[in-house]
């Protein structure tokens, strides 16, 4: 469609109401509106509406800094299993709802705050630039040198002391969030990894009737999984703590043991080895009768319960730990303290 198709009450007008900056090329019929004019915001004529949004504006700093406060409080002070009832959403972790509402606020609040900033104390003119090199000139650089001051000097903020002091406050207590985030990589384990449940005295008890062991319930060339004396499924921390003293069982002919201290630390036989496999801590379940092999089903590694149980095979550093063990005056099977070494991968080297 040409100019001419064009009805000409639609074409616009180079004369008259056109906005401040409109160009006009000749035989181009649609001018450069350019930049409308200017309208003033009310706390542009009006100090008092200008020192309302200050204080709108420090009030959300201001309450930035309360939610990290209260982000702290709740981390340290809430119980991380206690729950509580929050309509619509219904029961959920007390700590992990504050956590969330006092940091989120904080965030939110920062960046109100300067959108309010920005949106009612600092310039809004409008400012047409026009197109220049990618380089970036002298000249260039002067301008944007000037623009900055300029931009720094109608933002208010050398001379709002208040709004300028209270986004410090919040912009630096922010951060504080996540400093104590760092609290949930402690506390230090300490000697946590050394030691398990076992103990001098505590009766060995099968894993599966719940019963004490005694040494004629365990055959030559069977398995049997045990766990100490007064351990229970329903305790809070019986999984942590099964994952360091579940123990094996083999019977085998004491002339078929060729590690002495094994010999030493066993009874008619039987012994006791950690379940836990010193490469990645998988539990070990897979045991070959005839050459009194066990197998970690995870990355194959192999340990001869036999030898001490020392690794034939596969990516596991250390031998499993044995429990030394004995029959107690009513016939059970208890230990004589606990492992010698760790159990499972926790260290690159034994100590």
């Amino acid at each position: 469609m040409s100019s001419q198709d064009i009805p000409e009450e639609t074409l616009p007008s180079t004369q008259g109401h056109a906005h401040e900056g409109a160009v006009a090329t000749a035989g181009d019929p649609f001018a450069d509106p350019g930049l409308p004019p200017h309208e003033p915001r009310m706390q542009d004529i009006d100090e008092r509406a200008a020192k309302r949004s200050e204080r709108v504006v420090a009030f959300l700093f201001m309450l930035s800094m309360l939610a990290t406060v209260g982000f702290i409080a709740a981390y340290v002070t809430l119980p991380v299993d206690k729950n509580i009832y929050v309509f619509p959403i219904g029961h959920i972790s007390a700590l992990n709802f504050s956590l969330g509402l006092t940091l989120g606020v904080a965030l939110f609040c920062i960046g109100a705050g300067a959108v309010h900033w920005a949106r009612t104390l600092m310039s809004d003119v409008e400012v047409a630039d026009d197109r220049h090199p990618i380089e970036a000139a002298p000249e260039v650089k002067a301008k944007v040198l000037a623009d900055f001051k300029l931009g720094a000097e109608e933002s208010g903020f050398g001379r709002r002391k208040l709004i300028r002091n209270t986004m410090f406050g919040a912009l630096a207590l922010v951060p504080l969030s996540g400093v104590m985030l760092l609290r949930d990589l402690g506390p230090l384990p300490g000697t946590k990894l050394r030691k398990t449940a076992w103990s001098e005295g505590k009766m060995l008890i099968n894993q599966n009737t719940l019963q004490p062991l005694r040494p004629e319930d365990i055959a030559v060339g069977s398995l049997t999984f045990a766990m100490p004396e007064g351990m229970k499924e329903e305790d809070h921390d019986f999984q942590q703590e099964i994952a360091k003293a579940a123990l094996m069982i083999v019977r085998l002919q004491p002339e078929n043991i060729k590690d002495k201290q094994e010999l030493d630390w066993s009874v008619d036989g039987i012994v006791a080895f950690s379940k836990i496999c010193t490469h990645v801590g998988c539990p070990i379940s897979l045991y070959e009768q005839q050459t009194h092999h066990v197998l970690c089903p995870c990355h194959q590694s192999t340990f001869d319960l036999a030898d001490g149980g020392r690794v034939i095979f596969g990516p596991a550093g250390h031998a499993l730990p044995q429990l030394r063990i004995k029959v107690n005056d009513k016939g059970y099977l208890e230990a004589m303290g606990d492992f010698a070494e760790p159990v499972g991968p926790a260290y690159w080297e034994r100590g």
